[in-house]
Formats: C-alpha cells, sequence, structure tokens
C-alpha cells in the first residue's frame, strides 16, 4: 500500500510541474500579450490574466465531477486535454489578432488547471492516514520545477513564430498537456473508478452539514486567508518594485524567488506536519506571513522587497499545505468530490478577487496598505485556529 501511494505520489508531482507550468505561462505573458492585440487603449490588459484565475475558480466544481463521474485516472486526462485546447485557442487567438478570443483561451487554460488543482487532494486520497500530509506537499513540490520550466519555455519561444509574437508559448502548453496526459495513463489509483462501481457507497452527509463542521470552516478559511493574501502581495510587488525605480528584472527576479520560497519548502513539510501537527504548520505559516508584512512596511529598498517576497513565499507553503492537509481529514470517500469541488470554488473564487482588487488597492493608496492588510487577516485566522484548539479540547458528551 505505502509502494502503491509513493508511486501515485510521484506520477502526479510530474503530471504538476508539467501540466502545471502552463500557470506560469498564461500569467507571465497573459498581461504582455493581451496589450500587444489591444489598440490604444490598454486598460484591459490584465484581462486575460484575470480570465486564467477565473478559469480555475469556475472548474472547480465541474472538474469535480467529472473526476467523481469518470475517476480520477479519466478526469484527470480529460483536464490535460482541456488545458491543452485552451493553448490552441490563445494561440490561434493570436495568429487571428482577437483580444477576445485569447481572454477565452485563458479562460479554458483556466478550466484544464481546475484539475490539475485536484492532483494534491488525489494523492492524499490515495495515501495512507500517516502518508496523506506528506503526499500533498511531494505533489506541491512538482511546483518547484513548474516555476523553472514555464518561464524558460516563456524565454525560448515567445518569438518562434514571429511576427506573431507569443503564439509559439502557448503553442507549446499544447505539448506540455499531451506530455501530461501520457504521465497520467499510467496512474493506477485503488478508488480509480467511477462512482456508478459502487467505489463510494456509503452515507454521505449533506455538503452543508461537512461545511458547518468546525474543522472544515477553519480549515477552508486559513486556506484562503493563506493563498488570496499570498495572491494579493504578490500581484502588487512588481508594480511596487518598478515604482520605486527598480528594473523589470530585479522585479522578475523576485517575483522567482518567491515562487522557489513557495514550493522548495514542500519536499520537508509533510515531514513537518507529520512531526508538530497540522495546525501548529499553519500557524507557523500565518507568522511568517505576518514577518513578510513587517519586513515590507520596514523600508523600500531591493533586499527588503525580496526578502518580504521570500517570506511570502514560505508562509504559503506551510498555511495551505497545512490547510489542505486539515480539509482531507473532513470527508469520507463518498463526499470527497463535491466537497472537493466546494473548497477549490471558494479558495480560487477568492485569489481571483484578491488579484484583482491588488492593483486597485496598490493604484490608490500604495504598497504599504497591501502589507498592512497582511495583519487583521492573519490575525483572524489565528484567533479560528486557537477557537479550534479550545473546541478540539472540550470533553465529548458520553
Amino acid at each position: 500500500m505505502a509502494r502503491d501511494a509513493t508511486r501515485t505520489t510521484l506520477i502526479l508531482a510530474a503530471s504538476q510541474a508539467i501540466i502545471g507550468s502552463a500557470a506560469p505561462i498564461s500569467i507571465s505573458l497573459g498581461g504582455l500579450a493581451g496589450d500587444y492585440l489591444l489598440g490604444p487603449d490598454k486598460s484591459l490588459a490584465t484581462a486575460p490574466v484575470t480570465a486564467f484565475t477565473v478559469g480555475v475558480a469556475a472548474g472547480a466544481i465541474p472538474a469535480a465531477f467529472a473526476i467523481r463521474a469518470l475517476g480520477q485516472r479519466g478526469g484527470f486526462m480529460t483536464g490535460s486535454l482541456i488545458t491543452g485546447l485552451g493553448g490552441a485557442v490563445a494561440a490561434l487567438a493570436l495568429f487571428q489578432s482577437s483580444f477576445w478570443l485569447f481572454v477565452a483561451g485563458l479562460l479554458v487554460i483556466g478550466a484544464g488547471g481546475a484539475f490539475v488543482q485536484q492532483f494534491r487532494f488525489a494523492a492524499a486520497d490515495n495515501a495512507p492516514p500517516e502518508f496523506k500530509a506528506r503526499a500533498i506537499s511531494w505533489v506541491l513540490a512538482g511546483g518547484v520545477i513548474t516555476a523553472i520550466l514555464g518561464p524558460q519555455i516563456v524565454i525560448f519561444t515567445r518569438e518562434t513564430l514571429a511576427p506573431v509574437m507569443f503564439a509559439g508559448s502557448f503553442v507549446s502548453v499544447i505539448g506540455l498537456a499531451l506530455a501530461g496526459l501520457v504521465i497520467l495513463s499510467f496512474l493506477r489509483l485503488r478508488k480509480d473508478q467511477p462512482v456508478d462501481d459502487g467505489v463510494d457507497a456509503g452515507p454521505a452527509r449533506p455538503l452543508k452539514e461537512i461545511v458547518a463542521s468546525p474543522r472544515f470552516a477553519v480549515a477552508l478559511f486559513c486556506a484562503v486567508g493563506s493563498y488570496a493574501l499570498m495572491s494579493f502581495v504578490m500581484t502588487g510587488a512588481p508594480l511596487a518594485m518598478v515604482g520605486c525605480g527598480f528594473s523589470t528584472d530585479e522585479a522578475t527576479l523576485g517575483i522567482s524567488w518567491h515562487v522557489l520560497a513557495m514550493f522548495g519548502p514542500s519536499f520537508f513539510t509533510g515531514r513537518l506536519i507529520a512531526r508538530f501537527g497540522k495546525e501548529k504548520v499553519v500557524a507557523a505559516g500565518l507568522i511568517l506571513l505576518i514577518g513578510c508584512g513587517i519586513v515590507a512596511l520596514s523600508g523600500i529598498q531591493l533586499w527588503q522587497f525580496w526578502t518580504a517576497l521570500i517570506l511570502l513565499g514560505l508562509g504559503w507553503n506551510f498555511g495551505f499545505i497545512g490547510s489542505t492537509a486539515m480539509v482531507a481529514e473532513t470527508y469520507s470517500p463518498a463526499e470527497k468530490n463535491k466537497v472537493q469541488g466546494f473548497h477549490d470554488f471558494v479558495l480560487f473564487s477568492s485569489v481571483a478577487f484578491a488579484s484583482l482588487m491588488s492593483g486597485q488597492v496598490y493604484n490608490v493608496w500604495g504598497w504599504d496598505m497591501l502589507n498592512w492588510i497582511i495583519f487583521p487577516v492573519t490575525v483572524l485566522c489565528l484567533v479560528a485556529l486557537g477557537a479550534l484548539a479550545a473546541i478540539s479540547r472540550k470533553p465529548q458528551p458520553a
């Protein structure tokens, strides 16, 4: 059983690394390509990036139902095909100079990304209890490769189909999707059957009952807090660095350090959870986010920006992986698809809203306000964790 769980986790981690690389390609080029396709009015240039994030949020629940109907292997392979379709639509839009078709292409890539977000749950679902947190962290560790592979693909392909700029990068998304399809074909999951085959047989609680349980509610709240804050501050950081006189390359390098800090600790986060517990690791992540805010507010030197971004990535890693491991304990096999779909719909809707608000807050109130907002959100999450601990300590009625 442990060997099967390890094999499944490694396949999902590899798939995360390959198919997941469509995300940094879309995020890094979405605004640039939008600017390239628009006329004199560039106010909608970032709409493609927003469309990608909305696609992840909107695709969460349909992805969960598709996985439930087709099984995890079939569902994930379908998601890979959707990602490839989005890459094809985006590339076609660039050849046709169609801005709104390009927005639609990134929306479809985002919908494919909703399936990728389910990889971490699948790893936990197919692992023994003592290996669940480590399985989640291993899958997210695939993001280290994504953080390197995605930007390198952009560098080497953005001009390959010149004079149509950026089309080569989105054609490469098709190749990534096909490679992911091959990797996913090797999955052999214990529970990899459609629900009609009886795998999820047994009583399932209504979704509202699960959502109302204190452990799920706190886990989701901390996941949203960690992820939305990360997106909120990260989105505004390059604008702030360039606004403070630093070069685009310096701002890009800061984001690279941030992304490595997001995924690099995943190699040992699972071990920390096994040793100290999920709630303590989530709390450590929230404290690291507070540290990010303190450093960012201390000054506007380059080292302060970079240090804050590294702390932001580390805080996200601990907070998000720990929260995901908490969520994985709150449902039975019969309940997993609807719970996972609801969780990711709420999560990525919040992340999309945070990314949209980041630019607005920065333009009106500046970089400092982006970081002041960290404190009330993290304190509320810490209070929620404390309340959950108090509830857990109460003696249960006989």
